[in-house]
């Protein structure tokens, strides 16, 4: 049975890793997959999803009024998202009812929440509807569980307040524990 499945984390987690090796395995086996990544990320190029491990590949890109219909008449193995947290929720309720209605499994990948911990529309639409939930899981500096994400200015100073979608990677945003999130330290 095709389903929709959000796999979400922290950042640095691995989860565009997975998606490109979840390519990657269709593939080998004579799959077709089509790979969306959200239109606001540009930190590897317009249209790229990219690990940290160097490996990257072309992807469609996806904006708040993308309709996702004509990659399911395609037929693929299944459908990739990168970045899903940038969906908006009617796209959600869209991959969830192509995904049942076209028989096409869809993978999304991100953050549940902001630097502030607080939740990004797509991902809490993914949160209510995806069929399978599925936490990919990386560490605190401590060593405990990372969930949160915060984000430092250029001084390293961490950031409460401002703009929600600032793309950034290492040098602005760090996962950590809840202790620290809430307390600074752990």
């Amino acid at each position: 049975m095709s389903k929709l499945y959000f796999r979400y984390a922290a950042m640095n987690a691995g989860k565009s890793t997975n998606l490109l090796q979840v390519a990657h395995n269709y593939e080998e086996r004579g799959r077709e997959t089509i790979i969306y990544t959200a239109e606001v990320d540009h930190r590897a190029g317009d249209g790229i999803v990219s690990s940290r491990l160097g490996v990257k590949r072309p992807a469609r890109v996806f904006s708040p009024s993308t309709s996702f219909a004509d990659a399911f008449e395609a037929r693929p193995g299944c459908i990739l998202v990168d970045e899903a947290q940038f969906l908006a929720p009617e796209q959600v309720r869209e991959l969830h009812r192509l995904a049942h209605q076209k028989h096409v499994p869809v993978i999304c990948y991100g953050l549940r929440t902001d630097f502030r911990g607080v939740g990004f529309p797509g991902a809490l639409e993914l949160l209510a509807l995806a069929d399978a939930l599925e936490e990919i899981k990386t560490v605190c500096r401590c060593g405990k569980k990372a969930s949160m994400v915060i984000r430092h200015d250029e001084r390293g100073q961490r950031v409460f307040e401002g703009e929600v979608v600032q793309i950034g990677g290492n040098e602005t945003y760090e996962s950590v524990c809840p202790s620290r999130f809430y307390e600074g330290h752990c």
